[in-house]
């Protein structure tokens, strides 16, 4: 509840690097997960992370739970938060609401995907 009552990170970034989008036609969750990269030691790591939702209180508190895990790790470990991760750092959801944390990793894995996929064909 904390993390709908307050969600961190919450708001569209208007020089992203780059835009998941995700939504589920069946309950009409729609996510937008917002990705700033920044080079470091040779790493790339998500140094801005936000989000829009349009959804029940569980999706607004997905997203708002994976910003606070991605921010600041690099890209290869962003990609290794699962759908899992983001229930057990919200102490759990109940089983009808468990898509809600699919959305929310799967938003900041196509964030991620479509940077790393736009920056490839950006240096050929």
């Amino acid at each position: 509840m904390e993390h709908f009552k307050n969600p961190r990170n919450m708001g569209e970034m208007k020089d992203a690097d780059s835009v998941g989008e995700v939504g589920n036609p069946t309950c009409g969750d729609l996510m937008t997960i917002y990705i700033k990269v920044k080079e470091e030691n040779g790493k790339e790591i998500i140094d801005n992370i936000s989000f829009q939702t349009f959804g029940c209180a569980a999706a607004i508190a997905t997203s708002s739970m994976v910003t606070e895990m991605a921010k600041g790790k690099t890209l290869d470990e962003a990609m290794k938060i699962t759908r899992s991760d983001v229930a057990e750092n919200l102490d759990g959801l109940p089983p009808i609401k468990m898509h809600c944390s699919n959305l929310a990793a799967d938003g900041l894995h196509e964030a991620i995907e479509k940077y790393r996929k736009e920056k490839k064909s950006s240096s050929t």
